[in-house]
């Protein structure tokens, strides 16, 4: 896969990502926000399988033989992150605004540079620095936070950044060591799903009417999202090095400011667009800098 290919499946991820916002938002008028993720996320993996079949069945045996262990256990792990983190977003929005989580859910841009570099010591490009900065800039502007209160719900919403961060990194390495991006898609999202449905079990009510009635909200969020969202996520990454990779996906704020504008009527301010503008910058300087560099040495 070409780094062009890549960076189109990076796009359009952060496009589904972003308007997904609205869908998880008022996904729980009538179910928990763990009933919701389930089904959401079980959705998700239905939706995968066909495509498992018919493009990965016939390799993925050769692909599993480089490591199985490893596979799996990163796998697993990989869906243990994203379980956490869609778990303290989409209960976040409980107790706080859309504002304050949109811009909270941002600080992932920072901490995967950092993390990246604490755990494994890898080289970060000087360029993803102002690239990161003028993203949390621009969240800021974007989300008219300065107007919002701040609720309980934002340490929630902190912790799950740290979750989106990590599992941004390493589905980085495991993409890296395994062409599988459906089936790492589909173990992720059978996790999540499992663990959603073991918590909801406990702690919520299990209404079957309840899930009919967000039947629009839980599709739009379970196929696009939760399904093909997801896995062109782990395309992207296997030409997008991890920091990169979330200062584009940062992109999301944008898109749900431009859905809330075309499908609420929430007209955009002039903080808004200037913050737009901000996130645009960060992911084109993290993009071209680096490929100025390296036009230079050849």
């Amino acid at each position: 896969m070409s780094k062009s290919t890549s960076l189109f499946c990076a796009l359009a991820c952060t496009f589904i990502w972003g308007t997904t916002f609205i869908a998880q938002d008022t996904g729980m008028d009538y179910i928990g926000p763990y009933l919701f993720n389930g089904v959401r996320f079980f959705v998700g993996f239905l939706v995968l399988v066909p495509f498992f079949i018919f493009i990965e069945n016939r390799n993925y045996k050769k692909e599993l033989n480089k490591n199985k262990k490893e596979f799996i256990k990163y796998s697993i792990l990989i869906g243990v992150f994203l379980f956490l983190g869609s778990a303290l977003q989409q209960v976040s929005l409980q107790y706080t605004d859309v504002a304050n989580a949109a811009f909270f859910t941002i600080f992932y841009v920072p901490m995967v540079p950092i993390i990246v570099f604490f755990l494994f010591k890898d080289k970060i490009h000087w360029s993803n620095w102002p690239s990161v900065i003028l993203c949390i800039l621009g969240g800021y502007l974007l989300t008219n936070f300065y107007d919002a209160t701040i609720r309980k719900g934002d340490a929630l919403v902190i912790l799950g950044s740290i979750f989106w961060a990590l599992h941004i990194i390493y589905v980085g390495k495991l993409i890296k060591k395994f062409n599988l991006p459906i089936l790492i898609g589909l173990v992720q999202t059978l996790v999540v799903s499992s663990l959603s449905f073991l918590v909801a079990v406990f702690f919520e009510e299990i209404s079957v009417d309840g899930i009919f009635k967000q039947t629009t909200q839980i599709l739009y969020a379970g196929i696009l999202s939760g399904g093909f969202a997801f896995v062109l996520q782990i395309y992207a990454q296997t030409n997008i090095t991890p920091t990169p990779a979330a200062i584009i996906f940062s992109l999301e704020g944008v898109i749900a400011t431009i859905a809330a504008w075309i499908l609420l009527s929430q007209m955009l301010n002039l903080n808004n667009i200037i913050g737009c503008i901000f996130i645009l910058f960060g992911v084109l300087i993290s993009q071209i800098v680096p490929e100025l560099k390296i036009n230079k040495i050849k």
